[in-house]
């Protein structure tokens, strides 16, 4: 008989994430949640001090300088890194076998870029997709493809 491998379906955005493993009869069911620190706050408070100021030598006005990066947009990106770092500590404890990653495009782009050779490895399928909000119980045609068949006996006739 086929050993069943122990899948894991991260579900990820750039403030949340969530971990989701199938049962025995294949129904998804999440483990665990992470939220980002910097998830509902606001830019300001995101930034440690007011954005610089400028003047010209011809003149005593001032201006602000607006900030290279957006600091929501770098938080979310720092957020795929903490994502990554949870699923690489997972892998090097051998709690999964094979990884599908559900993010969109921008966090599951930022989650691959920072996972370790091995946990990467062990990558089976990306969706780049929204669905953290998604219930578990609605996931399953997203991700039928990676969850593996559930084999069952027949029951016996005796015809």
């Amino acid at each position: 008989m086929p050993t069943q491998t122990r899948l894991l379906i991260a579900l990820a955005d750039g403030e949340h994430a969530r971990f989701v493993r199938p049962a025995g009869d294949n129904a998804l069911h999440s483990t665990t949640s992470l939220d980002s620190d910097a998830a509902h706050k606001r830019s300001s408070d995101l930034r440690s001090d007011h954005p610089g100021a400028s003047f010209h030598s011809d003149s005593s006005a001032h201006h602000a300088i607006t900030p290279r990066h957006d600091p929501h947009e770098q938080e979310k990106m720092l957020f795929g890194h903490v994502v990554a770092r949870q699923l690489n500590g997972a892998s090097q404890r051998g709690e999964f076998d094979s990884l599908v990653i559900v993010a969109p495009a921008h966090a599951l782009e930022s989650i691959r870029g920072a996972l370790d050779t091995t946990t990467a490895a062990k990558v089976v399928g990306t969706l780049a997709k929204d669905l953290l909000k998604t219930p578990d119980d609605e996931l399953w045609p997203h991700v039928k493809e990676w969850v593996p068949p559930v084999h069952r006996a027949v029951p016996f006739s005796g015809r």
